[in-house]
């Protein structure tokens, strides 16, 4: 059997120079060189730090999370519900429809 080997073109793999749009990104200035070419102030990282103004509330965001917690572990609580009455349902209808009696509970409670 022969074996296919893919059809190659010359300009077939030509790495493409990247042309900004736009006249903002011109107007950048150059990042300044030292003698062995590496950029003028690179293990300076203080233009990158941003302040924030408004410090964080961990109390309120402990709080915010236990609500979190609660809603969940609630909503969690209301779909085992909801699925345990509607298995019991259907029981009960499944019951029904093969024709026998005496299929929901009866209660023996006082009230």
């Amino acid at each position: 059997m022969k074996t296919q080997r893919p059809m190659t073109v010359e300009n077939e793999h030509v790495v493409l120079q990247f042309r900004p749009r736009g006249l903002a990104v011109l107007s950048r200035p150059q990042p300044a060189t030292n003698t062995v070419g590496a950029r003028a102030g690179s293990d300076d990282l203080s233009r990158y730090e941003q302040s924030r103004d408004p410090p964080d509330d961990f109390r309120h965001r402990m709080l915010a999370n236990a609500a979190a917690f609660a809603f969940t572990i609630a909503l969690i609580a209301v779909g085992l519900w909801l699925a345990m009455r509607i298995s019991d349902l259907r029981s009960t209808q499944d019951c029904a429809f093969m024709g026998q009696r005496d299929c929901a509970p009866i209660s023996t409670r006082q009230e």
